[in-house]
């Protein structure tokens, strides 16, 4: 079955940090860029960072641009997001994908509070 899992997710308080992860399973991930997105409640799903498959190359959403740091250990299969000085607006469902493919998962939820 061809499929993202992400985990990672969690409580923090305001400028703590996580990590996430984005494992594949039933293709090989070092193959395509995968993005991670996310949603907050009553909000419409939004890209956050993205990592090509060929040269590594990043993208960040300037709301996390400095603070959040996507890699991607293609012997693992998996793609990481560092997401370091959190703030209540990033609390959101985070989910992980393939750009123009349909492998998502369920998401890991997010909440940076006190």
């Amino acid at each position: 079955q061809v499929q993202l899992v992400e985990s990672g997710g969690g409580l923090v308080q305001p400028g703590g940090s996580l990590r996430l992860s984005c494992a594949a399973s039933g293709f090989t991930l070092a193959y395509y860029a995968i993005g991670w997105f996310r949603q907050a409640p009553g909000k419409e799903r939004e890209g956050v960072s993205c990592i090509s498959s060929s040269d590594g190359s990043t993208y960040y959403a300037d709301s996390v641009k400095g603070r959040f740091t996507i890699s991607r250990d293609n012997a693992k299969n998996t793609v990481y997001l560092q997401m370091s000085s959190l703030k209540p607006e990033d609390t959101a469902v985070y989910y992980c994908n393939a750009p123009g493919h349909d492998f998502w998962g369920q998401g890991t939820q997010v909440t940076v509070s006190t």
